[in-house]
Parts: C-alpha cells; sequence; structure tokens
C-alpha cells in the first residue's frame, strides 16, 4: 500500500482541487494563498462582481466533524482581517460586494469529497 501524502502535501492537492471545482461553477482566480501579518487567504476569486474570500479545510476523517467545524471564530476574524488587507492593497476593488466562503476536502480512501459553502459566514459573525 503506498504511503499517504504528507500533511502539506495533501493540503496543497486539497487547495488545488477546490481551485479547479470553483473554476468549473465560472469564478475566476485572482490571487493564491495571499499572505498578510494578520492571517493568509487560501484562494481569492472573483464571481461577477463579487470578490470571494476562500478558506479550504481538509479533514482527513470525520472524528471531529468536517472542514466547516474547524473554522471557529478565531479563524474567521484571522480570515476577515486578511481580506480586509488585501482589499486595502487594492482600492479599486474596496467598494465591490464580498462573500466569505467555506470549502471543505474530506479525504476518502478514492479522492477528495468537496462541499462548497457559498457565504459561509458574515462579517457579523465574527
Amino acid at each position: 500500500m503506498p504511503a499517504r501524502p504528507d500533511r502539506q502535501a495533501l493540503g496543497a492537492a486539497a487547495e488545488a482541487a477546490a481551485l479547479r471545482h470553483l473554476e468549473a461553477a465560472g469564478l475566476q482566480l485572482l490571487a493564491r494563498n495571499a499572505r498578510f501579518k494578520v492571517g493568509e487567504l487560501d484562494l481569492v476569486m472573483r464571481d461577477g462582481e463579487t470578490i470571494v474570500f476562500v478558506e479550504v479545510r481538509l479533514r482527513r476523517n470525520g472524528r471531529y466533524g468536517d472542514g466547516f467545524d474547524s473554522v471557529d471564530r478565531r479563524k474567521r476574524q484571522r480570515m476577515v482581517r486578511a481580506a480586509l488587507a488585501w482589499l486595502a492593497a487594492r482600492p479599486a476593488l474596496a467598494a465591490r460586494p464580498c462573500r466569505l466562503d467555506v470549502v471543505s476536502a474530506d479525504d476518502g480512501p478514492d479522492a477528495l469529497a468537496l462541499d462548497w459553502q457559498r457565504g459561509a459566514f458574515t462579517l457579523d459573525d465574527v
């Protein structure tokens, strides 16, 4: 039986699968792995006129819930701060509507199973 890929490689594979899934749904990539002092954005996409900030969460098993369950209040706060930093660096896009999505990637025996939650949370949830 082949060795399981390490955590970092599996995370990168989950992000790549999520990107393909979102692009197939018509979203366009604006940025990937955008890092700031306040946090990181896995994917920044455009859905029509809406800027979409995407967190990709990988779970190897469901023992502790799915990927959505792992996006706690602290992670949501970091994501919002990073989104605000990304927008501050791009004033021309700052007035566009924004959305915060989560893609949960569950590591199954044969392939990753993706579940995309549009508008997973709002600024009011943070």
